[in-house]
Parts: structure tokens; C-alpha cells; sequence
């Protein structure tokens, strides 16, 4: 493909952002930015407004599936392939958008359902732009912090921390990528996963925790790899720390429990009749 587009999730604040602004600098690139906010996304497409790379923003709340299955057919038509798709948009694990256990209209736990069950319904609606796209790569931002899965009470009826509730939605992410990996051929769409960084200054974690460890380039600097380092092409169902090969939460790795999250989020994320 002449041009290369790359779909960044969460593209207003924080990594998201700074991600935007590096890719943008790329020539030949056409970058569509996800965010919830629409003012943000304007002020965003503003300041990338002389950039290299075209720009062109969708808005979603992807705490409802409705708005994630709608942004995906908007995807679908501003571009007729994907290069590399961006899982970024989450929430944390307390402020700014609370410590208390919070369910969406679909009726699942809020940090489960934007942090994992999105990017896998927005993942699967797009893959065949991907592989359209191809050699193309699926990147998404994890963590570090993994908590296992309570496959009876995925939404945490009982036992609620936001610690945990996020943890257990970026494991749900890393494990059905794992087995998203070994689905598709490495040689058109890749999967993989990272810890960008540890307490990056952002606003989410600033807000949350108080004080950050990394600094934000650290964070981008192993994400653009993921994007775009050609050594890349074709390594596919890795974890990385940073820009290190690692080991996920060992349930991650175990074919039964990837069957398990897998079957759990399809049934999560399917549309009613």
C-alpha cells in the first residue's frame, strides 16, 4: 500500500497523544485518532494541523458497545485499509474516573468492558482492513500490573478494587491477543502487547497514584517500536516490558484459560438479535 494508516485509540491525552504527535511526522501516512471528547479531538486535529501525515479524528465512548461498533464502521469508511491498529484508550485504576465499582449500559464492570472488551470488538470489526493492510500490526497497551481473571464474576460483583479491575482487563487483553496471534498469519497482521512504562506523567496516573517513575518518552519510545521498527515485521504474540521481551501473568500463556477469556469476551461482546 502506497499509503500507511494507523488508528490510535485514546489519541487525546497522556501516551495517546504523544504517539499522535511522533506519527504524525511520518510521510505517506494517514492517521485516524480515537477519542471520547469531541472538543479535545478538534483541539488535537489543530495542532496537528501542518503535520507530515494527514489527520482525520472519530469519536466514541468505548465504555458502550454500541459507539465501539459505530466508530468501526466509520473507520471503515475513511480508509480501505489498515497498516497498524493502536489498542491505547483505557482507564485506570482509580481517579479521574473513580475508585467505586461502576457498570456500563451493557451491563459489564466499566474497566473490563473500556480497557478490554473494546479493543477486542473494535479488533475483530477491523480485521479485515488489517488484513487488507498487510504486512499490517495490532499493538496494544497493556500493563504490567495483571490480575487473574474471575471467569464467573468477570464483572466483579464481589471482591471489587479498582487495582484488581484493571489488572484483570489488561491481562483479558494480553491473553486474547496471545491467541489472536496464533489465528492469524504472521506474515499479513501481527499481534502484540507491551508495558509502554512504568507510572508515566500522565494525567490518568497522576491522578491516580500521584506520582510517576518513567518519564512519557520512555513510554513512547517503546510503543512507536511496536509501531513501526521494520526488525519487527512478522514477531507476533509477544509481551513486551518496555521494549524487552516478557513473560505475561502465567494464565495468559495457558491455551485453556486463552479459550476461556476468548469465548467469555465473543459472548460479552456480541450484538443482540
Amino acid at each position: 500500500m502506497s499509503e500507511r494508516v494507523i488508528v490510535v485509540t485514546g489519541a487525546t491525552d497522556g501516551l495517546g497523544r504523544a504517539l499522535s504527535g511522533a506519527l504524525a511526522r511520518e510521510p505517506a501516512t494517514k492517521l485516524i485518532l480515537h477519542g471520547r471528547d469531541q472538543a479535545r479531538l478538534d483541539e488535537l486535529a489543530g495542532t496537528l494541523a501542518d503535520a507530515e501525515a494527514s489527520v482525520q479524528t472519530v469519536r466514541a465512548d468505548f465504555s458502550e458497545l454500541a459507539q465501539v461498533r459505530r466508530v468501526a464502521d466509520e473507520i471503515a469508511g475513511l480508509a480501505d485499509h489498515i497498516s497498524v491498529l493502536v489498542n491505547n484508550a483505557g482507564i485506570g485504576a482509580g481517579e479521574p474516573d473513580g475508585t467505586d465499582r461502576r457498570v456500563t449500559v451493557d451491563g459489564n464492570e466499566l474497566r473490563f468492558a473500556v480497557n478490554h472488551l473494546a479493543p477486542f470488538a473494535l479488533t475483530q470489526r477491523l480485521l479485515p482492513l488489517l488484513d487488507r493492510g498487510a504486512p499490517a500490526r495490532i499493538v496494544n497497551v497493556a500493563s504490567i500490573g495483571q490480575s487473574p481473571i474471575d471467569l464467573n464474576d468477570p464483572s466483579l460483583e464481589h471482591g471489587y478494587t479498582g487495582v484488581r479491575a484493571y489488572g484483570q482487563s489488561k491481562l483479558a487483553m494480553i491473553t486474547t491477543g496471545f491467541l489472536l496471534a496464533r489465528r492469524l498469519d504472521p506474515r499479513r497482521v501481527t499481534v502484540n502487547a507491551l508495558h509502554p512504562a512504568t507510572y508515566m506523567p500522565t494525567k490518568m496516573v497522576l491522578d491516580s497514584v500521584g506520582y510517576s517513575i518513567d518519564s512519557l518518552e520512555t513510554g513512547l519510545k517503546a510503543t512507536l517500536r511496536l509501531v513501526l521498527a521494520p526488525e519487527l515485521e512478522g514477531v507476533t504474540g509477544q509481551f513486551y516490558d518496555r521494549t524487552s521481551v516478557a513473560r505475561a501473568h502465567p494464565d495468559a500463556h495457558d491455551a485453556r484459560v486463552q479459550q476461556q477469556v476468548w469465548d467469555l469476551s465473543s459472548r460479552l461482546t456480541t450484538q443482540p438479535a
